[in-house]
């Protein structure tokens, strides 16, 4: 069972100096990771130009993408990316990969929007062309992160990756494709015991990345409020919100001891909250940093 390491996903930035400042803001936080993900759409940033600047103005947390969907891309013209960014971050990178899941954004592209099963062999035919381009360089890979949550992209995580990302969220049956519902406790359950059972014996690095944190009093009102406000895409009650590993709701003290629990029973010791979440989590931070 690894230390907690504390990562948080920025969104975007108005301009450099308000990317700076966010930066800056993480890494005076005592969080490890700035990572950003790979969306479109308004004020979305580029991932690895915005990883270079966070790299250039912090001098402690790592940075990376969360995660890059690789069905996006050509794996020549990403690998080069990929080694320029190693070396412009002094080796501070973690390379994050998805084989993505939102039908829009490949709309919004213009590109085709194949079946999962296409996307997840091209993503894993693409780790051999990066591995292919490190060699050649000669750089050393950067620590590798896969995320998602279906059988094809777990099972190439336990045999691959130096890091399993885990969102716990589905798509929908019967709704239109980026329409998600969350797994529940007993789901994540069965989710990480399939990827431990295709790890062959290996131990990669658990994250968690949390969807929504809310400090309060009163933890199952802050799940009535979830619930309610997702009330026509999740079918989950108010009792199994407050057991699903992808909320935080209660006090500090509530949150540490829900991370405690969740990190004992399912592994998760590297946790990730969206940017909206940062002020409210630091003091999780300062808890459990290092322990």
């Amino acid at each position: 069972m690894g230390k907690f390491k504390f990562g948080v996903n920025l969104w975007g930035a108005e301009n450099r100096e308000d990317w700076v400042a966010k930066c800056r803001r993480v890494e005076a936080l005592g969080f490890d990771v700035i990572s950003v993900p790979d969306h479109l759409g308004p004020g979305r940033n580029a991932p690895f130009p915005a990883l270079t600047m966070a790299a250039a103005v912090t001098e402690r947390p790592r940075v990376g993408t969360l995660v890059s969907n690789m069905a996006f891309y050509n794996a020549a013209l990403f690998a080069r990316e990929v080694v320029t960014t190693v070396k412009m971050t002094g080796d501070r990178l973690d390379l994050g990969l998805g084989s993505g899941h939102m039908k829009s954004e490949f709309d919004e592209a213009g590109l085709p929007w194949t079946p999962a099963k296409e996307r997840i062999d091209y993503l894993a035919k693409s780790l051999d062309h990066l591995r292919e381009h490190f060699a050649g360089e000669g750089i050393t890979p950067p620590p590798l992160l896969l995320a998602g949550n279906s059988d094809g992209v777990l099972s190439l995580a336990a045999r691959e990756a130096d890091i399993a990302g885990f969102a716990g969220l589905r798509q929908a049956p019967g709704k239109p494709p980026g329409t998600f519902r969350l797994d529940d406790a007993e789901r994540m359950d069965e989710r990480v015991a399939f990827f431990r059972s295709h790890a062959n014996g290996r131990d990669p690095e658990l994250n968690m990345l949390v969807q929504r944190v809310v400090v309060t009093d009163d933890r199952r009102a802050a799940a009535e409020s979830w619930r309610e406000e997702l009330k026509d895409q999740d079918s989950l009650d108010v009792d199994t919100l407050l057991e699903t590993p992808q909320l935080l709701f209660g006090t500090t003290e509530e949150m540490v001891r829900q991370l405690q629990e969740r990190r004992e029973r399912y592994g998760f010791s590297y946790i990730t909250v969206f940017e909206p979440m940062l002020e409210a989590f630091a003091p999780v931070v300062r808890e459990l940093s290092g322990q």
